[in-house]
């Protein structure tokens, strides 16, 4: 079992940016594909970015070109550098973990979750 905890989040100005953090206890992270997803209020959980086992990064479409993840296998440690940050990356963040088997942008692939950490980007 994998208990992820995000941290990180708070309120910055358009332009600005912001690194969230995802810590995880339990077994080893180096098995799963770690990945970002946003959800703001009244739509739908939404992917922003993944790495998969090997270290690959795949990002959505949105964020692309703005965002990084890394992540720190010893420390059972995963990031998310946003930068350029735009009023419509206001959501909660969620980091979660998957033995991906299909797409890494659907979230019911992914077992484990985090409670989420608040981003809000105001204009």
């Amino acid at each position: 079992q994998v208990h992820l905890v995000e941290s990180g989040g708070g309120l910055v100005q358009a332009g600005e940016s912001l690194r969230l953090s995802c810590a995880a206890s339990g077994p080893t992270l180096s098995p799963y594909a770690m990945g970002w997803f946003r959800q703001a209020p009244g739509q739908e959980r939404e992917f922003v970015g993944v790495l998969s086992r090997s270290g690959s990064p795949y990002y959505g479409d949105s964020v692309k070109g703005r965002f990084a993840i890394s992540r720190d296998n010893a420390k059972n440690m995963v990031y998310l550098q946003m930068n350029s940050l735009e009023p419509e990356d206001t959501a909660v963040y969620f980091c979660a973990a998957g033995a991906i088997t299909g797409s890494y942008s659907v979230a019911s692939m992914y077992t484990f979750w985090g409670q989420g950490t608040q981003v809000t980007v105001s204009s």
